[in-house]
């Protein structure tokens, strides 16, 4: 059955489809993609360099302006992380279920492998908050007011850090959520725009932020039961991945086809300040 429906690059291609359309830490617009280029399986690098800003200096007619050097730092994307699916299809099944069998297990491939890239690109960035000066030590959160406070202030963070206004996001877990969900001043007051963030369960934007639920929201560093509600940028992070191989073949002693394939990706911080993150327990 695989080998008469099985296509190589189309399967490629919907398995990174399916997974840009289910990443949260990962996804379009949380990170960046700006080093992705070609990447031919694990342990690939990629170097990054950046500049160093120039000084701007007040001119003083007949004197001698200061001219720089450019200098640069360098950091490395290493594609360390390798997660592979592989899974047989018995002929005897294949003649039940026909055509549906390939294309819900590309489903539950994309699922699978995003949920690992996730919580990688989530505890890389919380890393990047404990180990930096832009975080709100453990506290206790019992209302949605509360939680909004907690938006604003971190915030005030990225203001700080001059990260740009525009594409601004903070992830939360389920429990910040649901708080979020009884206040007022994100679900409406009974207008027509509030009726319907409500019916669709979706809070879009909070103090200036796009909000995106997780349960892969990371614990925080503190000794209760807080979780890691973390607020950002796209240029704060940079994320690349590929499906490097993906292959079917007859079982050899078995009746049944195989299909496996192999996912490799990496992610960095490269800005720190353009993070900023908050030990939360929500009660």
């Amino acid at each position: 059955m695989a080998i008469v429906q099985f296509v190589p690059d189309i399967w490629s291609a919907e398995l990174l489809v399916g997974l840009e359309k289910s990443l949260v830490y990962a996804a379009p617009g949380v990170v960046n993609r700006d080093y992705e280029g070609e990447i031919r399986g694990a342990g690939d690098s990629v170097k990054i360099t950046t500049l160093t800003d120039p000084v701007v200096g007040t001119y003083t007619p007949h004197t001698d302006i200061t001219v720089e050097d450019i200098d640069d730092t360098a950091a490395t994307l290493l594609i360390d992380q390798s997660k592979y699916f592989a899974f047989e299809v018995d002929d005897v099944e294949a003649a039940q279920v026909a055509s549906a069998v390939l294309p819900e297990q590309t489903r539950k491939a994309a699922y699978k492998l995003r949920d690992a890239a996730d919580q990688v690109v989530a505890a890389a960035q919380l890393a990047a908050v404990v180990a930096g000066s832009q975080k709100i030590a453990e506290a206790t959160y019992s209302t949605a007011a509360s939680i909004y406070d907690l938006l604003v202030d971190l915030n005030v963070f990225l203001d700080n850090a001059n990260v740009p206004q525009e594409g601004r996001w903070a992830i939360i877990n389920p429990a910040a959520y649901a708080k979020l969900l009884k206040d007022t001043r994100f679900v409406g007051d009974g207008s027509a725009v509030g009726a319907t963030t409500r019916a669709n369960g979706i809070v879009g934007e909070a103090a200036g932020l796009t909000i995106l639920k997780s349960n892969n929201v990371p614990d925080g560093p503190g000794a209760g039961a807080g979780k890691e509600l973390i607020v950002g940028h796209s240029s704060a992070t940079t994320f690349a991945e590929a499906i490097v191989k993906v292959e079917s073949a007859r079982m050899e002693k078995r009746f049944a086809d195989l299909v496996k394939g192999l996912h490799v990706y990496g992610t960095k911080v490269v800005r720190p300040t353009a993070l900023a993150g908050a030990d939360a327990i929500i009660t």
